[in-house]
């Protein structure tokens, strides 16, 4: 605020370039880390596998960064962008997920890339194991009919397992 001379708005927009800055200052450092994660919209019949990449394994742990990448999920289920560029440019929250990611680096202090995702429409099984070491989707040509059974639900989930188990 001194900086800005009282102006709450112009404070605001100093921390954001600043923020900016420093995010790219980081982008350059190796991400190689991170996780997987998969889930699947009973309602809309969208299914998502996505890989988050930071720094370090301990940031896999991290509540804000856990969110994050569930929540980028959502965001491929609904606006289902072509790619990961993409996929940046999309909404997400007040911004875009690329100002939510900026954000989480900020937060994090590690780089931080959304490196891959698939999405597929239709009837699927989603798993996640290890707290998003391994993440499994698997889509199933069948109808709806078939799908609505618990028999089914119960199926999917022990097939993408031992994918998971397999891996």
């Amino acid at each position: 605020l001194t900086e800005a001379d009282g102006d709450f708005t112009k404070a605001v927009e100093l921390l954001r370039e600043r923020g900016l800055a420093t995010a790219q200052k980081k982008a350059g450092r190796i991400a190689a880390e991170g996780m997987v994660y998969a889930d699947y919209c009973e309602k809309c019949k969208v299914g998502v596998v996505l890989e988050v990449n930071a720094e370090t394994d301990f940031v896999a742990k991290n509540d804000k960064f856990v969110n994050f990448v569930q929540e980028l999920t959502k965001v491929i289920m609904q606006a289902n962008p072509a790619d990961v560029e993409a996929l940046m440019n999309c909404k997400m929250g007040d911004g875009t997920v690329t100002d939510a990611l900026n954000g989480l680096i900020l937060i994090i202090k590690e780089n931080i890339k959304v490196r891959r995702f698939v999405r597929y429409e239709g009837h699927c099984a989603a798993y996640v194991h290890g707290g998003g070491t391994h993440a499994v989707l698997v889509d199933f040509n069948t109808t709806d009919e078939v799908a609505a059974k618990p028999e089914f639900v119960a199926y999917g989930k022990d097939i993408a397992m031992q994918i998971a188990a397999a891996n």
